[in-house]
């Protein structure tokens, strides 16, 4: 007999602190109600404390409410009045501070209320979860384990499910197919070992950094801008990563390491630096209190000179010539001239990798189960885009294991400690293979997890070595689009360009796609394997036209890239866009003119061309102008405004609940939390389209709209907007075209139009604001710089 299906109808998260509230938020965000626990207060509504947490969400930046609604499915509680709840709650989790004390008091007191078969996690981020299961009454245990979300948890993709020893393996299962699917995480099971996987090696990675600026004599702002990235990681490198995260938090991290791993041959390591207990102790604990290793001084930013105990003005980089070591492409030749390099800054990204290296290779067998596991736990937990562990191997596994012992026999490693016999081993050429990862443990390759959930993943998340997912095979391809098909009736068509900008490749490509579609297949699918869906048009390659003046050519481009929004529309097959990153300006019209949107949650889309000095040419303005049409209750105009104050201020939706919000996305489209699953969603929906008996919208034949009296009324709006100089005066000219395009041009009010009328003025328009100077400026500006330029 099967196990009964797992649903999550409702969680309960104990602890109104930073990462409870936020856990709080994503769930609601996943459309999972939850109730958010902690103390009761002592006077007045005894919720206080988890209503103001609540509130406090809304203001946040990075926000973790994916949708302004959303707070509204956080039910405040407090452990006084509302512990019966807890029995309907099918998961709970807690995350009060990191003391064992205090877990194991709250465990006692909620115990006797969970439910029957409610999964109880704690997300600490390092104590043993064994030492925390014991605290729990016996007929619990089965169900707690621990379950660590990285911080902010809606944007980090790592969580990490850790197994008690009396952990039953199906619920794990259970958790595990909710973490990926319903909340979108990548799920690496760690051990029960101080820290876990990637706080463990992440942490150690900044702490063997501290050390090597130090002994070498490197600022930390050259720190920062040496190992961000430069190294493929995020812009935070390391001492501003160290703010961000709290520079109390990441010590009491570090104090984990230092308390339970006496016997780690790194634990000198484990210690505070004496500069950043004094940061501490004067409450300078990073972005959180506005002072931290960096403070900022009206414009001017400051970071800490440790030797001198005072900031000192920041801005410093790197030497051009370690710079340039890092952009050689070959990784072996790269670390042989980082290794053999006199200059500091290169011995001391050398010494920095190096460390790493050592540390994960000593400690594999203790930290993971594998090799793959933590080198996802560092790609989906920290931001590097190439796991340690794929970077040792890419570098050459032999040389690099050689250098490594070298350097330790020599006393210039952080540890004397040697590496194990499998890693010197003189036949091994890395960790990562077409059959599997290396497991220390088990001396052999393991393969990735059966779990049922990854069945959806058609393109999950490989390293260095895995044979790369066999997506289909090629039906057509040009220097713009690929499309493949896997054989079940969907074609799939894939961008080629940097950033999947839309050039004339591109449009002829996908015109060719929907030919192939309508002619063999079910239906066709837009997806990309990377963000972004798309940065918009490639405006690059409209330059040798422009400068040389033809307007024919640019007004046959714009007309190509319309007509091709209106085939995704009108053709006779069902088309789905599934999107993640940017879906900005072109690519934005696209997504506006496809049958249905599967959007990854972290869809960041907008009609944006106003920073570029255009407006909408692809078809966006006629977009809404039809959309405001068919919503209004006998007032266009009134349905229009908000769409075009959407055009006119580039109104960005910055995740795809808000996308919606807006009206970029419908509401009937589908929002995918877990982008791996994109392509999987996007053929079920667009199959499900066709198996209907699909048939092509009937063209609107007619539609009214606002008029000359309507532009009128917005520009008058627009003109108090540029008196009180919210807008500069080409703002000015930009919005009132796209005024006058959106309400229908010189027409009265009420006159009906076709879409083609309106897609001629936005062409028109189009065309017109190309020809203006101080467009041609803020578009060389964005060619050049990447950033817009206010003129």
């Amino acid at each position: 007999m099967s196990q009964s299906k797992f649903i999550v109808r409702k969680v309960a998260v104990l602890g109104a602190g930073v990462m409870g509230a936020q856990i709080a938020a994503h769930l609601v965000n996943a459309k999972v109600p939850t109730l958010l626990f902690d103390l009761p207060a002592k006077e007045g509504d005894k919720s206080a404390i988890a209503r103001k947490a609540i509130d406090g969400l809304k203001k946040l930046k990075p926000a973790p409410l994916a949708g302004k609604d959303r707070a509204d499915y956080i039910t405040p509680a407090n452990y006084d009045e509302h512990l019966a709840l807890l029995k309907d709650c099918d998961l709970v989790i807690e995350a009060i501070a990191e003391r064992i004390d205090w877990k194991s008091d709250l465990y006692h007191k909620v115990a006797p209320h969970l439910g029957e078969h409610t999964i109880f996690a704690t997300n600490t981020s390092g104590l043993s979860i064994n030492k925390l299961a014991d605290a729990c009454p016996a007929d619990v245990r089965s169900r707690f384990c621990g379950v660590h979300f990285f911080n902010p948890p809606r944007y980090m993709h790592l969580v990490e499910i850790i197994a008690a020893s009396q952990s039953d393996a199906h619920i794990l299962d259970n958790l595990e197919r909710f973490l990926v699917t319903t909340l979108g995480k990548g799920v690496v099971r760690a051990k029960d070992t101080p820290n876990f996987v990637a706080n463990r090696v992440g942490v150690f990675s900044m702490l063997a950094t501290i050390h090597n600026a130090e002994k070498y004599g490197i600022r930390f702002d050259v720190v920062d801008d040496l190992t961000g990235p430069r190294l493929g990681r995020p812009k935070s490198a390391t001492f501003r990563t160290a703010d961000v995260v709290g520079l109390d938090t990441f010590a009491h991290v570090v104090k984990t390491m230092q308390d339970t791993l006496p016997e780690d041959p790194w634990h000198s390591l484990f210690k505070t630096p004496a500069w950043l207990a004094a940061l501490i102790e004067k409450g300078a604990l990073g972005q959180k209190t506005r002072q931290g290793i960096y403070k900022k001084d009206g414009k001017q930013m400051f970071v800490l000179d440790p030797a001198k105990g005072e900031y000192v003005e920041a801005g410093q980089k790197g030497d051009d010539a370690v710079k340039a070591i890092l952009k050689e492409a070959d990784p072996a030749v790269r670390f042989k001239k980082l290794r053999e390099s006199q200059n500091p800054q290169a011995q001391f990204l050398w010494a920095c990798f190096r460390d790493v290296f050592h540390y994960i290779g000593y400690h594999l067998a203790d930290i993971a189960d594998n090799a793959r596991d933590l080198d996802l736990a560092i790609r989906w937990g920290f931001g590097w885009s190439v796991g340690p562990f794929e970077t040792w191997q890419s570098a050459g596994w032999q040389q690099v294991a050689k250098w490594i012992d070298e350097d330790r026999a020599a006393g210039n490693a952080l540890s004397s400690a040697g590496l194990p016999a499998w890693a010197l081993d003189g036949n091994r050429a890395g960790v990562h293979f077409p059959e599997g990862s290396y497991s220390a443990t088990k001396n052999t390759l393991v393969p990735r997890s059966s779990l049922d959930v990854y069945a959806r993943q058609l393109a999950p998340a490989r390293v260095l070595g895995e044979n790369a997912p066999k997506l289909g095979e090629t039906v057509f391809e040009n220097d713009g689009v690929r499309a493949f098909t896997s054989g079940d009736g969907v074609l799939v068509v894939s961008f080629l360009s940097k950033a999947h900008a839309i050039g004339p490749a591109v449009l002829e490509g996908l015109n060719k796609a929907i030919d192939l579609a309508e002619d063999q297949y079910q239906a066709l699918v837009i997806w990309h394997e990377d963000a972004p869906f798309s940065v918009g048009a490639d405006l690059q390659s409209m330059m040798p036209a422009f400068m040389m003046g033809d307007w024919d050519a640019i007004d046959a481009t714009v007309n190509q890239f319309q007509a091709t929004s209106m085939r995704l529309r009108y053709s006779q097959i069902p088309v789905v866009a599934a999107t993640q990153g940017y879906a900005f300006g072109g690519g934005c019209e696209f997504v506006m003119h496809a049958d249905k949107v599967v959007a990854g949650l972290e869809t960041y889309i907008g009609l944006v061309e106003v920073g570029v000095g255009l407006l909408p040419g692809g078809g966006g303005c006629k977009e809404f102008a039809l959309r405001a049409a068919q919503q209004a209750k006998g007032d266009v105009l009134a349905a229009l405004k908000d769409y075009f104050m959407a055009i006119a201020t580039a109104k960005v939706g910055t995740s795809a609940l808000e996308g919606q919000e807006i009206g970029y996305l419908r509401k009937t489209d589908t929002v995918v939390f877990n982008a791996y699953e994109l392509l999987h969603v996007a053929k079920s929906e667009a199959l499900a389209l066709a198996e209907a008996g699909y048939r092509p919208p009937l063209k609107v034949k007619a539609f009214p709209v606002a008029g000359r009296s309507g532009a009128a009324s917005i520009k008058g709006q627009l003109v108090n907007m540029l008196e009180g100089r919210f807008i500069s005066q080409h703002d000015f000219t930009i919005a009132g075209l796209i005024a006058d395009v959106m309400t229908g041009g010189d027409v009265d009010a009420g006159t009906l139009v076709d879409e083609q009328w309106i897609l001629d003025l936005e062409r028109k328009a189009f065309l017109s604001l190309l020809k203006n100077p101080l467009t041609q400026a803020r578009i060389a500006n964005m060619l050049t710089t990447g950033k817009p330029l206010r003129n």
